[in-house]
């Protein structure tokens, strides 16, 4: 093998590495959070800004990530991406407070904001369109579901083992080991457009938004939804998404053009998008605090315990667009997030002396294939019958709605369940002891996957509403599939 063809392949591995660490940080914390909130005494929904954080930034920052590798340079935006990455990284692990570790957890999701559209545009650019880049795109999607899978597992053996805080340290040489290897291997990729003005001022409005809609909605069940300060914060956020609007509307190179709105499947599949992932990553969180608080499972059975999800979504997902071929993407987005919605009912029935088989296993693997078909279909819908030069825009759109739907998705159920629990407790005749306090945080957890259960519902009549029905090709179904393991 010739110097260039293997220096041509070391750069897939480069990117796909630093990929799987950014994947492995939206899933590794999940089953650490019983340590960090012993360790900071957090309340539950303040536990959940340490995912939540990361993935509002995430999403907040990933259009304007992508754009900035268009206007600065692929492998100068990858790097500074990274090298902020690993900077936080090693700060999470020394987090004094759980404040603290919030914050570091933001500036984590807006490296990720930088890393990733980056390190698919290299992608894209090193390998010539065909054989050639599907097979990359194989890989990249091999190891980002591969990073979603072991993230449960690695967190469990490192939480139990080396404690919490190595879930964040462990970044560190990685990310240093990425920066080496990406100065040295990929090339420059120099700014191909004609200007750099970056909507800087899109992207902290459309942010900041977000960020103080979920403060407001995590806040709303302790203070009340008609209290001062919950109506300041949905006011605040308002007039930052009247901002927003207003800025894309008048900025000559916009965050987001507007137009592509137009394509109605566009629209329907990022709306779908937001529900399905809202429902879902209630999953992780609050069955990672129901195995380890109330089954008393170590970190490392745990992450055991989840590994049955990936292994379903690789199964829908492989065949899934054999389906699509048949009868299309609508029939399967009507139906997928109601097996989804099955799964999330049966959660909702955990017990406070349940067990895995009876309580979590059939809940897993009908979770798994919904999952899977869903994933592939809906990327599908949002890319197939869009122009060829705004396929990267439809494709970053629905990533920022799983971001932005995880997020909100998961401020509302905490939400729901901290006050249902206290609600419970409040109402409860029986004397406050372990028990008690076990049953009451197990109440909030069935009122959460309720909830949950209607998220997903909502998205299958979404689909039914929305969705235009129309032929895809078998290219277009392989490039979105290609889309979907990217994403």
């Amino acid at each position: 093998m010739s110097e260039k063809i293997r220096n041509h392949w070391l750069i897939l591995v480069v990117v796909a590495l630093a990929q799987f660490m950014v994947v492995l940080d939206t899933s590794i914390v999940n089953v650490a959070l019983p340590a960090v909130q012993h360790a900071f005494h957090m309340t539950e929904s303040n536990l959940q800004w340490v995912v939540t954080a990361y993935t509002l930034a995430f999403g907040g920052f990933l259009l304007l990530g992508g754009r900035a590798a268009d206007l600065f340079g692929r492998r100068k935006m990858f790097m500074l991406g990274t090298a902020i990455f690993g900077v936080a990284s090693l700060l999470d692990g020394l987090s004094q407070s759980g404040t603290m570790l919030m914050s570091l957890r933001a500036a984590q999701g807006l490296a990720a904001a930088l890393m990733s559209p980056a390190a698919l545009s290299i992608v894209l650019v090193t390998y010539r369109e065909g054989h050639e880049r599907n097979t990359a795109l194989a890989v990249w999607g091999a190891v980002a579901s591969g990073g979603a899978a072991a993230g449960v597992l690695l967190g469990g053996v490192i939480t139990q083992y080396l404690g919490w805080r190595w879930n964040f340290f462990v970044n560190v040489p990685v990310a240093a080991l990425v920066i080496a290897a990406a100065w040295r291997l990929v090339p420059a990729h120099e700014s191909e457009e004609t200007h750099n003005q970056l909507d800087l001022p899109g992207a902290i409005s459309i942010t900041g938004a977000l960020m103080l809609l979920v403060y407001g909605l995590v806040e709303a069940p302790s203070h009340g939804w008609t209290a001062h300060s919950t109506l300041a914060y949905f006011t605040m956020s308002a007039a930052l998404l009247a901002y927003f609007v207003m800025n894309e509307q008048r900025s000559k190179h916009p965050l987001v053009p507007f137009h592509i709105f137009r394509v109605r499947n566009v629209t329907a599949a990022d709306l779908i998008q937001m529900p399905v992932i809202a429902g879902m990553y209630s999953t992780f969180f609050f069955t990672s605090l129901y195995t380890q608080l109330v089954l008393g499972y170590s970190p490392v059975r745990t992450g055991l315990s989840f590994l049955v999800i990936p292994v379903t979504i690789a199964i829908a997902a492989t065949n899934v667009p054999r389906l699509v071929k048949r009868v299309g993407f609508k029939p399967i987005l009507m139906v997928a997030p109601l097996v989804t919605a099955t799964a999330l009912f049966w959660l909702s029935r955990v017990r406070v002396h349940g067990n895995y088989v009876h309580d979590l296993l059939p809940a897993f693997v009908l979770m798994g294939f919904g999952m899977g078909a869903t994933f592939v279909a809906i990327t599908i819908a949002a890319t197939s019958g869009v122009k060829g030069k705004e396929s990267g825009l439809a494709s970053g759109l629905l990533n920022t709605a799983q971001q932005i739907g995880g997020a909100l998705g998961l401020a509302i159920l905490t939400g729901l369940a901290t006050s249902s629990a206290a609600k419970y407790l409040k109402h409860s005749t029986a004397a406050p002891n372990k028990l008690t306090m076990l049953t009451a945080q197990v109440h909030g957890f069935h009122t959460a996957f309720y909830v949950a259960t209607g998220f997903l519902v909502s998205a299958s009549v979404l689909a039914a509403v929305l969705l235009k029905q129309q032929k895809v090709s078998p290219h277009e179904v392989e490039a979105a599939v290609s889309a979907a393991a990217a994403g």
